[in-house]
């Protein structure tokens, strides 16, 4: 288990990582299960991982979609994942209320693409010293992240990752520009690529979003070409059971062949690429 901020700050920013794992918590079994095989998958490929799921999805489609058990429980099971599989744990928040709390039980918080804007969320996370993801909104260029990460360092963020994942393209539809990647690498911080958010149809399925699962390892792979350095994929075992977001999510037994192929084209970027970020101002 990484013992310290500082340890997990050098990891990630070290190489390659991972974050993954379900949308949100359906049951603790579940989360153990998939948290334990993918700290396997990484041990084995001598990369940093680290959990996430989501407590409460407060912007589901429908009211009528499930949500998480909430915060209380949800906050127990996330701290029972890095207590006993050893591994980092990301989760996302909401309000400026949430933060001291949930950044008890979690290393990493995460600000939702929809409230990536949200100038006192942002400080208030910043002031947990937690590692940050700040998630590029499906609203915004990516150059319109500098001042987001502006809001973050002035408010004494210094272990901030910036995450790209997808922009609004029409009705139902997110494309990933590949050029964000080198644009958000310019802001001198990691750059994750959500490759499962990414190949979401958000309200495709009316009620609920849809999604094309079949696409999420192709453009992971051509983010780890484009020069990003980590990935974030929501995944699950039986992804047409899932309570939240199946049509996006990669089925759990493919995540082993996933992340060997992005490792493999990542060590490649890494020998002829510029490993080069320059800070903002």
């Amino acid at each position: 288990m990484f013992e310290t901020q500082r340890d997990l700050w050098r990891r990630l920013e070290g190489g390659f990582f991972l974050i993954a794992g379900p949308c949100v918590i359906e049951s603790e079994a579940l989360c153990l299960k998939i948290a334990e095989r993918l700290r396997k998958v990484c041990e084995g490929y001598d990369i940093p991982y680290v959990f996430k799921a989501s407590f409460d999805k407060a912007n589901r489609t429908s009211a009528q979609s499930f949500r998480g058990p909430g915060l209380t429980e949800g906050l127990r099971i996330l701290s029972r994942i890095r207590d006993q599989i050893g591994v980092p744990v990301l989760t996302d928040i909401h309000t400026e209320e949430q933060t001291a709390r949930v950044a008890e039980a979690v290393d990493v918080l995460q600000i939702p693409a929809f409230l990536c804007r949200q100038t006192d969320l942002i400080a208030a996370a910043v002031r947990t010293g937690r590692v940050i993801n700040l998630k590029k909104g499906q609203f915004l260029a990516p150059q319109d992240m500098a001042e987001v990460v502006r809001k973050a360092t002035a408010a004494g963020g210094k272990r901030l990752l910036l995450t790209e994942r997808g922009t609004t393209f029409g009705y139902h539809n997110l494309v990933t520009d590949m050029r964000a990647f080198p644009i958000l690498g310019r802001l001198g911080f990691p750059v994750v690529f959500d490759a499962t958010h990414s190949v979401q149809l958000p309200g495709g399925g009316g009620s609920r979003s849809g999604g094309q699962r079949e696409f999420a390892p192709l453009l992971a792979r051509c983010a780890m070409a484009a020069g990003a350095d980590g990935l974030f994929v929501e995944t699950h075992p039986h992804p047409d059971r899932a309570l939240s977001d199946g049509p996006n999510m990669i089925p759990l037994a493919q995540m082993d062949r996933v992340v060997a192929e992005c490792l493999a084209i990542k060590k490649a970027w890494n020998r002829h690429g510029s490993k080069k970020r320059r800070k903002i101002a």
